[in-house]
């Protein structure tokens, strides 16, 4: 398994990190298997959309402030970020991806996006590797 920091900047937004995965899998020698990549924090997830038009990380974010808008008077929670919690829930805290003569199986759109709900904040991805070379 392999970690790395990712640093946010706002309270919500969407930080492209396939070139991290990617190295990581390169690293690993791993020619076919797969890659799990996991955010371990209640307010952020881990997601693959498309990467090519910027606005589509806009609409996402978009819809799920819309799902889950934040400082309700309805919500229990005493940190004020119950909104994070709903959206990081809702979106999840893995992807797994095939990994295939040594490169991630992803659509020519698509790419892996860090989720943050509640920044901004140093975060953690863990990425682990399975399969042979």
């Amino acid at each position: 398994m392999e970690s790395f920091a990712v640093s946010t900047r706002a309270r919500s937004e969407l930080i492209d990190i396939t070139a991290e995965v990617k190295r990581i899998a390169g690293k690993s020698g791993v020619m076919n298997g797969l890659i799990t990549v996991f955010v371990p924090h209640t307010t952020a997830a881990v997601t693959i959309n498309e990467n090519a038009d910027p606005s589509v990380r806009h609409d996402l974010l978009k819809g799920l402030s819309d799902i889950a808008p934040a400082n309700l008077p309805q919500y229990r929670h005493a940190e004020g970020n119950s909104d994070a919690h709903i959206k990081a829930s809702l979106v999840g805290s893995s992807v797994t991806i095939i990994i295939s003569e040594g490169r991630l199986i992803l659509g020519t759109w698509q790419s892996v996006f860090f989720c943050e709900f509640d920044g901004p904040r140093t975060r953690k991805v863990d990425v682990q590797v399975i399969g042979k070379d």
